[in-house]
């Protein structure tokens, strides 16, 4: 709930910072609510054609907008290239559009997993028997085009599924207008001990997808046939 922690940041006179990458500014807008920055993977949804690698941190005070930005240009030195800057304002252009048949499609495969006896759960804000459903309905809006779930099927059983996937590169990338599948507990998360990824949810069971902008029938027949597999 970004208005309700950031009125604890307030009281307590610290600044609230909210990675926003996953909902991108066309479905949430944390400093609307009271956030003092918003970071930015630039290399996924706002560029969105997986050709640029980049951040940005977006500030609601001018003073410290000219802090970072010196930290940034003088300390640090990371300036994104004029190039990568180019493809990331052309992919602005699109975002609106993008971000809705990323939602469309993520939705429809929430579904298909939410539907499914080999898929023991699913994480996605845009099903009604997500937890927190009704919050993600309040401040954002839409649901993202990210979603995980977790199979009723061992690691060995998992990579024949990802094997039999055509649509579905493994890939620990998202955001862009391809489709793409990960294992967190042996890619993006592998740095974690097995015990630290079970405290935060991170089975050997579950897989990420990042919905593209495919044909929906394409990506659910696709995940059909590989669901077959298990």
């Amino acid at each position: 709930d970004l208005r309700e922690i950031a009125a604890l940041a307030a009281d307590h006179g610290v600044r609230l910072g909210v990675d926003n990458t996953f909902a991108s500014p066309a479905l949430q807008q944390p400093l609307a609510m009271g956030a003092d920055v918003v970071i930015h993977s630039t290399t996924k949804y706002l560029n969105g054609h997986s050709d640029s690698i980049g951040g940005a941190l977006v500030a609601n005070d001018d003073a410290y907008a000219e802090e970072i930005g010196y930290l940034q240009q003088v300390a640090m030195g990371s300036m994104l290239s004029p190039f990568d800057a180019y493809v990331v304002l052309r992919g602005t252009k699109t975002l609106p559009l993008r971000v809705q048949r990323h939602e469309a499609n993520a939705q429809a495969v929430a579904e298909l997993f939410a539907d499914h006896d080999r898929v023991e759960r699913v994480y996605y804000p845009g099903l009604p028997s997500h937890p927190q459903h009704e919050l993600a309905s309040e401040q954002m809006d839409g649901y993202g085009g990210m979603v995980s779930a977790e199979f009723d099927a061992d690691v060995p059983a998992l990579q024949e599924f990802v094997a039999a996937l055509d649509h579905f590169p493994l890939a620990v990338s998202l955001g862009g207008v391809e489709s793409l599948v990960e294992h967190p507990a042996s890619m993006t998360h592998s740095e974690l001990s097995a015990a630290e990824r079970a405290e935060v949810g991170i089975s050997d069971r579950l897989l990420r997808f990042s919905l593209g902008v495919e044909h929906t029938d394409d990506l659910l027949e696709d995940l059909s046939s590989a669901l077959d597999v298990l």
